[in-house]
């Protein structure tokens, strides 16, 4: 009895910890939260209204995390997971190498560009990561035990058409943000259920400067072209996530303006999937909450330099914690503790 009451106790607090490639999220929550109307921001209805509580990478998912990713279920690469320009300095790649053939494929990172944002990923790729988050990190060739199921059912689909009509499933415990995850995260100042936004998610409406300041970040900064300069040259041109180490939302993500535009799950004109936040190479207005530039889509298949993406995730149910927490006292009392 004491040794399935441990069993379920790791399974029910150890999950993460047991994970591969730990990806650091922060608590979004202020569930029930208004819209932001701003009539600049290119949508009648608004942004950013969220009614539960969720959690949200920190950061863009990394090279290096995607790395990891690849050598878990990458080895035949039957839906094209890797693309070659990642390792082309002359397109601005994430330095991912493929080596070896069909069957044995294996990844590395430079460790310059381990912690920069993975680039030259679809909204499919991102898919895929999601629902290998989602099934616990397996290893294996991709199916519906790895990548093809989970919080999308996938199944092989590689098309625009075919993309446009995956949806997020109920049961999801990993999944690309939505719009409104996305921007509650980044604009929302994070004071109740009100419908006060930042035009900016360094928890300002105030421009950023694109300066690069370590290691002591005044706040307020981002990668972005602004003043004739981009805040880091060839041949990074992106920076580390968390570069700018006090310029965080209120929730506490980096990043969501400048470095990469980030895909989400909106679907935009029956043919793009939505991409907010501006990238290295664009001025502030496409990081301004208020400006119509800020909304961006792209063709699902897409793999450009300017893209990643970040991830959400379903919180712990409390329930859960406490029962956790029960059984976490209960084997104590059975050790005689």
């Amino acid at each position: 009895m004491l040794r399935s009451i441990s069993l379920l106790m790791v399974l029910c607090l150890g999950t993460v910890a047991l994970a591969g490639v730990n990806i650091e999220t922060v608590t979004v929550g202020n569930p029930g939260n208004a819209l932001d109307v701003h009539p600049a921001n290119n949508h009648p209805a608004g942004f950013g209204a969220v009614d539960y509580t969720y959690n949200i990478g920190k950061y863009e998912v990394t090279a290096g995390k995607y790395t990891a990713f690849l050598n878990a279920v990458a080895q035949t690469d039957t839906y094209g997971l890797y693309n070659p320009d990642m390792s082309s300095s002359a397109a601005y790649g994430c330095q991912i190498q493929q080596s070896g053939s069909a069957g044995s494929y294996s990844y590395s990172v430079d460790a310059n560009w381990a912690n920069r944002p993975v680039n030259y990923v679809s909204w499919g790729d991102a898919a895929r990561f999601a629902n290998w988050l989602h099934n616990g990190q397996p290893d294996g060739n991709q199916d519906l035990t790895t990548t093809e199921d989970g919080a999308y059912y996938l199944n092989g689909a590689t098309t625009n058409e075919a993309l446009q009509a995956v949806r997020r499933q109920d049961d999801w415990k990993w999944a690309i943000a939505s719009e409104a995850e996305w921007y509650k995260a980044a604009h929302h100042r994070n004071d109740g259920n009100t419908g006060n936004y930042w035009n900016f998610a360094t928890g300002t409406d105030s421009i950023p400067s694109n300066l690069l300041v370590e290691p002591n970040d005044p706040g307020n900064n981002a990668t972005f072209y602004y003043d004739g300069s981009f805040t880091i040259g060839l041949p990074y041109f992106f920076t580390e996530v968390g570069a700018h180490e006090n310029s965080d939302s209120a929730y506490g993500t980096f990043d969501q303006n400048g470095n990469l535009w980030e895909w989400n799950e909106e679907v935009m004109f029956d043919f793009l999937r939505g991409a907010r936040g501006g990238a290295a190479n664009d001025s502030y207005g496409a990081m301004d909450a208020s400006n119509h530039n800020s909304r961006s889509g792209r063709t699902p298949t897409t793999e450009e330099y300017l893209i990643g993406f970040r991830v959400v995730e379903v919180p712990e149910p409390a329930i859960l914690s406490l029962v956790g927490l029960g059984l976490a006292g209960l084997v104590l009392r059975r050790k005689g503790k």
